[in-house]
């Protein structure tokens, strides 16, 4: 894991955001440090998308406070944000008519003037984040050409090309095969510790947060109900209290960290019969 600082980049306090009358997020408050990764988990409709998009100012307002470089979130124009923030949407199967060169030089647009040509060092950044994220491949390729697993990493590229000194992920590896899974998450741990960028990443892989991240913060119903390191989190009590179902938990037999077991929940047995396909009644 990479050494990060003491310093909070993101500080958020008090903060409450309603969509249409309901209330999504409820009295939120935590800090991210900066160089830290950040894994958010918790059931569905917890809130977690919506607190990214907020930070990001893609649904702007809410009431409390969002600090972003201790600087208030709304005082910042757009492209002063987006030096400093990036974001990385789940997959949602909208595809671009552009090929991924063209894709990813729209992540510089922090740095680009409506009046001006694209610079050299623009172009420079854009052929780095490329070959970190193994695209440059596909540079000539149209968007709608690629994999789900490509265009992944195509959007990551993209969204580094920005330099911004946070990195936020809903979901990155949604829908994608365990073969693409491994490399988004290799290409994460990789950006994270040679780069020292803040990462900020929503995921329903709980196993995987545990083992990457500095600390995972969990929410319920719109509320912070646990922030801590992933070995305070790994406990059966902890994780019932989150997903509201008792799990099976067994040691990793290298890490020896407390990993969920896919499939099983506390107290179940296998049916008589039962060779494997998964049926599981309470004992």
């Amino acid at each position: 894991m990479t050494q990060r600082s003491v310093e909070a980049v993101i500080d958020i306090r008090n903060f409450c955001f309603h969509i249409g009358g309901k209330q999504i997020l409820r009295e939120v408050t935590f800090s991210v440090l900066r160089g830290e990764y950040l894994a958010i988990v918790g059931p569905n409709g917890a809130g977690k998308s919506t607190l990214l998009k907020c930070i990001d100012r893609i649904l702007p307002g809410g009431s409390g406070q969002i600090e972003i470089g201790a600087r208030p979130l709304e005082s910042y124009r757009q492209k002063e944000l987006a030096r400093l923030v990036s974001y990385v949407p789940q997959a949602d199967g909208r595809l671009f008519p552009f090929t991924v060169e063209q894709f990813v030089l729209m992540g510089r647009y922090p740095y680009l003037s409506p009046f001006s040509s694209v610079r050299r060092e623009d172009r420079d950044v854009v052929r780095r984040m490329m070959e970190l994220t193994g695209t440059v491949e596909f540079a000539d390729r149209q968007l709608n050409t690629l994999s789900g697993g490509e265009r992944q990493k195509v959007l990551i590229a993209a969204a580094l090309t920005q330099e911004a000194e946070v990195l936020l992920l809903d979901e990155p590896t949604t829908f994608l095969d365990y073969r693409h899974q491994a490399e988004i998450h290799a290409l994460l741990c990789r950006v994270h510790q040679e780069s020292g960028v803040t990462i900020v990443a929503v995921t329903h892989d709980v196993n995987h947060a545990a083992a990457v991240a500095d600390r995972i913060l969990a929410l319920r119903a719109g509320s912070v109900v646990f922030c801590g390191e992933p070995g305070e989190l790994m406990r059966p009590a902890v994780l019932q209290g989150i997903y509201g179902t008792p799990l099976v938990l067994v040691d990793h037999p290298l890490t020896g960290l407390p990993m969920i077991v896919p499939g099983m929940v506390a107290g179940a047995e296998r049916r008589d019969g039962d060779h494997g396909d998964g049926n599981w009644v309470r004992a």
